[in-house]
């Protein structure tokens, strides 16, 4: 792997997702950016972390009150999805919108879910010869199938991923799998909707991405160097199970986390749930929980609070302000404060991916140095089996 040419963070997967971003061909960018800046509906589709980290991104836009005309953002999830596949519920968006984006965030190319819904769009546009729909894609394999499909209807960007990295135990230059894509694509796309907030051309959202990593490096530096860091890593190392939790975009969010941290806490025999699961049982004394909100005021969240600590659990929060309720009433805090007026797309919920991705690398790491070495053949296997 090549060496790094400049760092803003003591972590190096950082400072490589920042080179990957940074080398994105701007004259490939420019298309896409301008069809996600035009479609007045967008359909969010990707898999796992991918698809997460896409959503994460779109939802700016979505809660977004000013700024934005009339553009609606969806998943096939939703409930107000118009049909069981991307083929049936293209007559009803072709009927609703002027233009409608399918963006795929998939750093294989070789996800199913995706690579069905780029089918089934690309059969309907061919077979009634409409232009009122395009397709995206952000992966790092230019070569797939789906690379191919989309190529023919829209626009592909390369965003590099971790790439042909032999076997390591070293995480902390690596990340765990695709930590590399999935941040790396997280923070374009945010930078590409803030972008288009501030009616940008393509060379600022390069401009905003550099910005933030000045910030975002210092910021997950001080955050792993800090006790509540070390004392949530700590916990970790215990047999706790872990519960994560957040609304709206803070839940995409801990998915994103909750995701990497059961490949380890997995191995340990530990379990880890988002909140309000289908799955998720009560919490047991000494359980951990880690809620993510930017007011700390959601009355749900603060609420999951309250009862974690009446079971005996322990609760980390994850807030914009020290002195919200959440932050009050958690056991250990992280504040990234930021000011921002409402209605504009936040970076909180992204920085609090970033902050909170290297807890399954350092948690790794400990179990390292008890003599547990933990090989990603093994992380890949808990991949494979539960997505």
């Amino acid at each position: 792997m090549n060496a790094i040419k400049s760092k803003i963070s003591h972590v190096g997967y950082v400072n490589r997702i920042r080179e990957n971003i940074l080398a994105v061909k701007r004259k490939k960018l420019l298309p896409l950016y301008e069809d996600l800046k035009s479609a007045n509906c967008v359909v969010c589709s990707g898999s796992g972390r991918s698809l997460y980290s896409l959503n994460a991104a779109m939802s700016q836009i979505a809660m977004s009150q000013i700024g934005w005309r009339n553009k609606v953002i969806l998943t096939p999830d939703d409930p107000g999805f118009p049909g069981k596949s991307m083929y049936d519920a293209a007559t009803e968006l072709q009927r609703r919108y002027k233009k409608t984006l399918l963006l795929i965030n998939s750093g294989s190319g070789l996800s199913e879910d995706p690579l069905v819904m780029a089918q089934d769009l690309a059969r309907y546009i061919e077979d009634k010869k409409t232009s009122k729909f395009s397709m995206g894609l952000i992966t790092s394999n230019m070569n797939s199938l789906l690379a191919r499909i989309v190529r023919e209807h829209g626009h592909v960007v390369e965003l590099k991923g971790r790439g042909r990295s032999k076997p390591s135990f070293d995480y902390s230059e690596i990340g765990i799998m695709g930590d590399m894509f999935e941040l790396g694509g997280l923070l374009l796309l945010c930078m590409m909707t803030e972008a288009i907030f501030r009616n940008l051309q393509v060379e600022g959202v390069f401009q905003l991405c550099e910005e933030e990593f000045a910030k975002l490096g210092p910021m997950i530096d001080s955050n792993l160097e800090s006790e509540t860091y070390t004392h949530l890593v700590d916990m970790m190392e215990r047999r706790t199970n872990v519960f994560l939790g957040g609304k709206g975009t803070a839940n995409e969010i801990v998915k994103m986390t909750g995701v990497r941290l059961f490949h380890i806490k997995g191995f340990m025999g530990d379990n880890v749930y988002i909140a309000r699961g289908v799955n998720t049982p009560h919490p047991r004394a000494g359980d951990l929980e880690i809620l993510v909100s930017f007011s700390g005021e959601t009355k749900p969240v603060v609420s999951w609070c309250d009862v974690f600590k009446k079971l005996n659990g322990f609760v980390l929060s994850i807030t914009g302000t020290s002195d919200s309720t959440l932050a009050r009433r958690s056991d250990l805090q992280i504040t990234l404060e930021e000011t921002v007026k409402v209605g504009q797309p936040r970076r909180f919920y992204m920085r609090a991916a970033y902050v909170l991705s290297p807890l399954p690398v350092k948690l790794a790491e400990r179990l390292s140095e008890r003599g547990l070495k933990l090989p990603e053949y093994i992380i890949n296997w808990y991949h494979s089996v539960t997505q």
